[in-house]
């Protein structure tokens, strides 16, 4: 998947013009890129358009339109485009409630290692965590992480021939998966893997 560039960017006018119909394809396209890990935690799977949304909503609310200050944007949030036989994801821990949430923050330390994808026939595949910088303190996990799931040929080839998928962590104070998936986040998931 192409990493995007300042041409594939509207100028401030043109998206506050075109924003609303622009957001409504997006969220429409974001829910068949979501996966709920129990009832406090969910994966937002990332692509091309997803980060194009990301960026834009960003150079809006900043009211950035300098060329240097767009490409520090491109460069901030282009590794999270999926680029080869790899899937992306934001990886959100969420509590509504905040004394809840810090409690769970420190109870969930290390989850972020332990989250898994599997395709149908392979071994699971645990994400590589925060590559951008690290989010763990020794006491507490970040409510927030980046992640990316590499996989191998054979599961390319599986996901290709339909093959399910199944999601899960690991964290023994938080185990919780999905069997399956949705085929429609499947199919969307599969977009993403390079020919």
């Amino acid at each position: 998947m192409q990493k995007l560039t300042r041409a594939d960017l509207m100028s401030l006018e043109s998206y506050s013009a075109g924003r609303g119909e622009f957001r409504a394809r997006v969220l429409a396209h974001k829910r068949n890129r979501q996966v709920s890990l129990g009832p406090n935690t969910t994966l937002y799977f990332e692509d091309r358009l997803t980060i194009q949304y990301q960026v834009q909503e960003m150079l809006r609310i900043e009211r950035i339109f300098e060329a240097d200050a767009i490409e520090e944007e491109l460069s901030a949030y282009n590794p999270l485009v999926p680029d080869g036989r790899n899937w992306k994801a934001t990886f959100m821990i969420e509590y509504d409630d905040p004394d809840e949430r810090r409690e769970a923050l420190v109870a969930l330390l290390g989850i972020e290692d332990q989250i898994w994808v599997q395709v149908h026939g392979h071994d699971r595949v645990f994400a590589i965590a925060d590559e951008d910088l690290d989010r763990t303190r020794d006491e507490k996990t970040s409510a927030v992480h980046f992640l990316r799931f590499e996989l191998t040929d054979a599961m390319v080839e599986a996901m290709r021939s339909q093959a399910p998928i199944a999601m899960g962590s690991a964290l023994p104070a938080y185990e919780h998966s999905v069997v399956a998936v949705p085929s429609s986040v499947r199919d969307s998931l599969s977009a993403d893997l390079a020919a």
